[in-house]
């Protein structure tokens, strides 16, 4: 009996032990805060940071919907409704006659688009709307659609594929607001922006992301313009639309994507707006861009050119490869192996930069070119002229100096067309058709090893050769498939 009841006791002291303990323990922890009061509390400031931010979309885009707009497009085709463009139908499909048709009669077929743009100027009762080339440069038939629905038929006031941008008119006796232009060369990368358009159809639409990257290259079909890089979704129908700043202003005109899917992932690509000032002006004054002429062929140099050229040094600039006879750069006395640094005091980063700084220059201005000739630095004064059509610029291919492109003998080349080592000289990698270079015998594939008994071993020797020849007559010593060979003496000209 005594045994149990030194048992309870001890499990009696034990209990009594362990609760004291507890008891201890607790009044160091912290207190426990009802369930209620876990969560902290808001933080104000944090708040109106959050809040101001989404009221300076709401604003931005309640004050840019009403000047940009929705273009609809039809352009008019007529195909031969026995085989439309080519394609026998009759053997596809059978025959595809209505309506009493006759075979082999044309047809009219309306091909609708769809795209967008915004009021960028008002004159009286006319409004003029920018947009893309691609969207309304070919399109027999326009309208535009306002954010309130209201519609209007446009005209076509001009378009250039180069830009890939074209300006609209139409006419209102209503008071229309008009878009303001900002600086696309105050942008920098992770600035907020708005794209803002029609894609596919749904008007009015408005997508939120930040400049990705500026500078870009490349655009697509030869489009001249460097580009704003954004992560805001651009879809088919936003082309021509606005790229708008948190200031409500247009800094770029949305143009292209790159895809995998057919819609955004994320890479969309704008035309800086202050490209497109200068283009808007020439629209209304001439009805067409006025681009500067240089006369030149020129180009980004390899690290092999630039070292053969030494020039490698220079972080910018752009290479001259051929200049054309009787053009500004021909009677400035720009001559091809030159390598252009700056125009006017502006460096030129590389030769699209060259290209449309040039472009953008009017006929009649005169310009400085700074420029490493012989590896010595120097200038020249030429004075631009206005750039003819596309078609006639492509025909003044004959009358490029020298007529050739040529590149070092690397390594590779050697091992590819299997040349002796101690071999010098410079591989024909194009000649212009109807060229004096042409005419005197040399073709792709050829080796130049001499300019009027000159040696050429590089491409510095080449250019100081012919830089020399002026308007004597000259000849080329080349190698062809082993045999040592020459032309015949002729003028460049």
């Amino acid at each position: 009996m005594a045994s149990k009841y030194k048992t309870m006791a001890v499990a009696f002291f034990s209990t009594i032990a362990g609760f004291a303990l507890c008891l201890t323990l607790y009044t160091f922890l912290p207190a426990v805060k009802p369930a209620q009061e876990v969560h902290a509390a808001p933080n104000t400031a944090e708040m109106t940071t959050m809040e101001n931010f989404q009221n300076t979309f709401r604003k931005v885009s309640a004050e840019s919907l009403p000047w940009v707009v929705e273009i609809d497009v039809v352009e008019v085709t007529t195909r031969n409704s026995q085989s439309g463009n080519g394609i026998p139908w009759n053997f596809f499909f059978g025959n595809p006659q209505q309506n009493g048709e006759e075979e082999g009669e044309e047809r009219e077929y309306r091909n609708p688009g769809l795209g967008s743009g915004f009021i960028v100027r008002q004159q009286g009762d006319e409004y003029y709307v920018v947009t893309n080339n691609h969207v309304a440069g070919k399109a027999d038939e326009i309208s535009v659609k306002m954010d309130n629905g209201d519609e209007y038929e446009a005209e076509l006031v001009g378009a250039d594929p180069r830009k890939d941008l074209a300006l609209l008119k139409f006419s209102s006796k209503e008071k229309l607001p008009v878009a303001t232009l900002g600086d696309s060369d105050s942008l920098y990368v992770g600035d907020w922006v708005l794209a803002i358009g029609s894609p596919f159809g749904f008007k009015s639409s408005v997508s939120a992301g930040i400049i990705s990257a500026l500078g870009r290259q490349n655009g697509p079909d030869g489009n001249i313009n460097d580009f704003i890089q954004t992560d805001a979704a651009i879809n088919q129908g936003n082309s021509g639309g606005p790229l708008v700043n948190m200031k409500g202003e247009v800094v770029g005109i949305n143009t292209w994507i790159t895809t995998s899917t057919g819609g955004s992932i994320g890479l969309g690509f704008s035309i800086p707006i202050n490209n497109v000032k200068r283009t808007i002006e020439d629209f209304i004054e001439h009805g067409e861009v006025q681009y500067g002429w240089l006369g030149v062929s020129i180009g980004d140099l390899s690290e092999e050119v630039a070292r053969d050229m030494g020039v490698d040094a220079e972080k910018s600039g752009a290479f001259v490869f051929q200049v054309f006879s009787n053009s500004p750069a021909d009677d400035g006395g720009i001559l091809p192996g030159d390598y252009i640094l700056s125009v006017n005091g502006v460096k030129a980063t590389d030769k699209n930069h060259l290209t449309r700084m040039i472009g953008d220059m009017r006929p009649g201005d005169r310009a400085e070119f700074v420029l490493i000739r012989n590896g010595q630095k120097m200038s020249v004064i030429v004075e631009i002229k206005k750039r003819a059509e596309e078609e006639e610029v492509k025909k003044m291919n004959n009358q490029a100096w020298p007529g050739v492109s040529v590149f070092p003998l690397v390594e590779s080349l050697r091992t590819r067309m299997k040349l002796d080592e101690d071999l010098e000289g410079l591989f024909v990698a194009e000649v212009f058709p109807k060229t004096a270079m042409q005419v005197a015998g040399i073709q792709s594939g050829d080796i130049i090893t001499g300019v009027n008994g000159t040696p050429i071993s590089t491409m510095k020797d080449f250019y100081e050769a012919i830089a020399s020849v002026g308007n004597s007559r000259f000849y080329i010593s080349f190698i062809r498939e082993g045999h040592d060979m020459e032309t015949p003496r002729i003028r460049k000209n």
